[in-house]
């Protein structure tokens, strides 16, 4: 039976903003309080969906969430109605007011660890919502990330859903951001490789010293359990501590996987060739080759891949066996990474091609082509029960392309989140687009 990997990228929500939120998020932070583009930035994303869909990838579309989220605002105390709350958010604590309007949820890489059926003890594929816990803004996201996932992946037979683990420290979740497979092929058993950034226990893990460390080896180790992974089938990978404190906040910032392919910065872990053996000694086991590409930093420093998001990539897959590399518009900006990866592609090694696309308005907030999908690995029958609604077609992508253009704005400032007829047209558009993608009542304001 064929298999697929199938990407599923975030649709930016209207309320795209530069809330400078992300601490450790070197992008995030630098371009804190400008102005964004919510229209532009969805129709960048739709574009890159589209072009993949007519390369011949599988490619679907995960929904936005209502913002700005009223609920969370009231959790914290503040009273009366919608247009009083956000009146007196705006009035007597902006930030929060700006992280509740937060469009995050577009980098759907962190709405979920994903396992193929292939790995998992039941068969089936299992979901677990990320918790995100490590910042407010993408910690409210999870009840509707497990609505929506649960919309999409609804049949019981082929699917399985997992709340967020406990929203604490010591299992801090940041979802398929550091977590990738490796496999000969996308039907058959792999090696799910899950990167961490520290131990919440075991005092013998090293930790970053200036910027947080997300994700917990406990949360990893918990959404193993989840999933029904074997132990031969799971390798686990600490990330080196002095590049999260250089801006690498996820794994999917300093390297990237696909199939039996692992292509990462030299600096991007400890303990690299214990790792890399161990990956090829599992792979082995499963009829895999295992094979990585290492970009040294004598040629790209750690602050170049930050700076154009080299890793933050889209590694896929070929018919001819090779692999296709889509990067954002700043890796052609940065000499030294555009250098790189012109030799890399005229070397004749497994990327053959690299592919540009202009993300600036997600990459000014810190994510990038990798961030905004998340990879879901399905045979031809778990494909055929996915909700139909949330496919990618020609007739689909024209839809949505009219639905932004009618219901989103085309400039965003700190100022206008304190709108109250901002929430009024974030709802009006979710509830057509509910109805677009096939998702019945998933948002707070259809179910209450």
């Amino acid at each position: 039976m064929k298999s697929y990997e199938v990407n599923f990228d975030g649709l930016v929500g209207p309320t795209h903003n530069y809330g400078g939120l992300s601490y450790g998020n070197v992008a995030s932070q630098s371009n804190s309080q400008q102005s964004s583009n919510p229209k532009e930035a969805a129709l960048q994303g739709l574009a890159k969906m589209k072009a993949l869909m007519e390369m011949g990838f599988q490619q679907g579309v995960l929904a936005p969430q209502e913002r700005p989220d009223v609920a969370a605002l009231r959790r914290l105390g503040f009273a009366g109605s919608d247009a009083q709350v956000i009146e007196r958010a705006a009035k007597d604590a902006m930030p929060l007011l700006v992280a509740s309007c937060s469009a995050s949820s577009m980098w759907v890489a962190n709405a979920a660890t994903v396992s193929p059926s292939a790995d998992t003890a039941d068969g089936r594929v299992h979901f677990t919502a990320a918790n995100l816990n490590c910042k407010y803004h993408r910690s409210i996201e999870h009840p509707t990330t497990s609505r929506v996932l649960g919309a999409m992946f609804a049949d019981q037979q082929h699917f399985a859903h997992h709340a967020a683990l406990p929203a604490v420290a010591q299992f801090g979740d940041e979802g398929a951001a550091n977590h990738t497979r490796f496999c000969r092929d996308y039907g058959q058993a792999g090696v799910e490789f899950f990167v961490f950034g520290r131990s919440a226990f075991d005092t013998r893990y090293p930790a970053p010293q200036k910027y947080p460390a997300r994700q917990t080896l406990e949360a990893s180790q918990a959404v193993a359990r989840l999933h029904g992974l074997s132990d031969d089938g799971v390798v686990y990978a600490q990330q080196n501590p002095s590049v999260i404190d250089q801006g690498v906040f996820h794994n999917d910032v300093i390297a990237v996987g696909n199939g039996e392919v692992l292509f990462y910065h030299e600096d991007a872990f400890l303990e690299t060739d214990k790792m890399l053996a161990e990956l090829d000694a599992k792979l082995g086991k499963r009829g895999g080759n295992f094979q990585s590409i290492c970009v040294p930093r004598s040629q790209v420093a750690v602050e170049d891949a930050v700076r154009s998001y080299l890793f933050n990539s889209q590694l896929l897959s070929r018919a001819d066996g090779s692999m296709l590399l889509i990067v954002p518009e700043e890796c052609r900006g940065n000499e030294r990474v555009w250098q790189y990866l012109q030799g890399l592609t005229s070397s004749g090694g497994l990327i053959r091609e690299v592919k540009v696309f202009d993300l600036k308005q997600s990459m000014q907030n810190g994510g990038g082509p990798a961030c905004l999908r998340l990879r879901v690995a399905l045979n031809q029958t778990e494909l055929a029960a996915v909700n139909p609604g949330v496919i990618m077609t020609a007739p689909l992508y024209g839809t949505l392309t009219q639905w932004v253009d009618k219901h989103y704005r085309d400039r965003l400032s700190e100022n206008d989140l304190a709108d109250p007829q901002l929430l009024l047209e974030c709802r009006t558009a979710l509830d057509e687009l509910t109805q677009i993608l096939k998702l019945g009542a998933v948002y707070p304001f259809q179910i209450n």
